[in-house]
């Protein structure tokens, strides 16, 4: 079987808001590979906790890719204590240029509470527009309809919550078993 027979995995739709002074990241659970659901209850929203430095990271992509990269990101942040921008963007400069890592398919948000960003292999850093974000396979469903109640009286996890249920009843490689992380500075 050559890598263009394999039907890939999917199924993950991660979403960040940041709202009334704290941040949520919430994930859904499913996982798939073709059409079939081969696991409902993941958990792709982690807390981090290197060196006492509380950052929440959500991420998109393959598992194990994922977890090599919320690795180098733990490391990052020892090396760089409370800079969640620079050890972004070591990281991400990692990604981009070590051979090993160039091969890795996930996206990442983190967070620590003040700063939310999304990071992509391609070296990318984002800072996301109107305080929201979302990745994944039911990312845009999430992201929309987050975006259409941020100006409502919804607190950050409302928000969150209530995307992912959308982008569940939208998408089919989104389910509404949640985790949900919140964090503030």
């Amino acid at each position: 079987m050559t890598s263009s027979d394999f039907p890939g995995w999917h199924g993950t739709t991660i979403i960040g808001v940041k709202k009334g002074g704290e941040v949520v990241i919430a994930g859904d659970g499913q996982v798939s590979l073709g059409q079939t659901v081969i696991k409902g209850t993941a958990r792709k929203v982690r807390r981090l906790n290197p060196g006492g430095y509380d950052v929440v990271a959500g991420f998109a992509g393959s598992t194990a890719d994922a977890f090599t990269l919320l690795e180098r990101l733990e490391s990052k942040l020892e090396a760089t204590p409370g800079q969640l921008a620079r050890a972004s963007v070591e990281l991400a400069k990692d990604w981009r240029t070590d051979k090993y890592l160039q091969k890795l398919e996930a996206m990442l948000i983190v967070s620590d509470g003040a700063d939310m960003l999304v990071i992509t292999g391609a070296g990318d850093v984002l800072e996301p527009e109107h305080d929201v974000t979302a990745i994944g396979s039911g990312g845009n469903y999430a992201l929309a309809a987050a975006r259409g109640m941020m100006d409502t009286d919804k607190d950050a996890e409302a928000v969150a919550r209530d995307a992912m249920q959308i982008a569940a009843d939208i998408c089919v490689y989104t389910n509404g078993n949640l985790t949900v992380e919140k964090i503030s500075k």
